[in-house]
């Protein structure tokens, strides 16, 4: 009898973490298919990759269900600084009440998102990088201080590989072809 019920429990814990797994990467998924054309845009725009800009949506709102972006359309977990004169929310992060970029919509929040990234000398280095080097992108956000989770790279890399958003990457390169402008990988413009 205790035997019967341990392995119905055991069942029910599996069939559950089963389902909830599925749930998730199914957000993940609508997210990357409702997001995934800003972020090619964002790449031809600004030559932040693709792929780095999906991953560091879906892992900041949790596939978009996180308070930040339901209620400040915050993809980013970008924060005020000094230099921010938008609207503002306020929400407990690294410390309580911290005040963080609100946005009209989500793609306010990709282009800021862009642009933070192409304007700050911090994140410089980042663009000496070939723009299909995902790995050197999650590991140079990080070092550059991008997030404080010491597993932030890990994070972005395996969402990265786990549902191809490299792909996106390519895409916009190929959309961007012939282009004024046109971001081509160091190793393609030696040819």
């Amino acid at each position: 009898m205790i035997r019967n019920k341990f392995l119905l429990m055991t069942f029910c814990l599996l069939l559950y973490s089963l389902l909830s797994k599925s749930q998730n990467d199914n957000d993940v998924e609508q997210y990357v298919s409702q997001f995934k054309q800003y972020a090619i845009e964002e790449q031809v725009r600004t030559g932040v990759p693709a792929a780095i800009t999906l991953a560091q949506g879906v892992h900041e709102t949790a596939s978009g269900k996180s308070e930040l972006a339901t209620n400040a359309n915050n993809h980013f977990g970008i924060k005020c600084k000094s230099n921010w004169d938008g609207e503002t929310y306020f929400y407990d992060d690294d410390k309580k009440q911290e005040c963080f970029r609100k946005y009209n919509n989500a793609l306010q929040s990709y282009i800021d998102h862009s642009d933070f990234l192409k304007q700050s000398s911090r994140y410089a280095s980042l663009f000496s990088l070939e723009i299909t080097d995902y790995v050197g992108w999650a590991q140079g956000l990080k070092k550059a201080g991008y997030a404080t989770n010491p597993l932030y790279s890990k994070k972005l890399i395996e969402l990265i590989e786990k549902f191809n958003l490299q792909q996106y990457t390519y895409e916009a390169l190929k959309n961007n072809q012939g282009k004024v402008g046109e971001v081509i990988p160091n190793a393609d413009a030696k040819k």
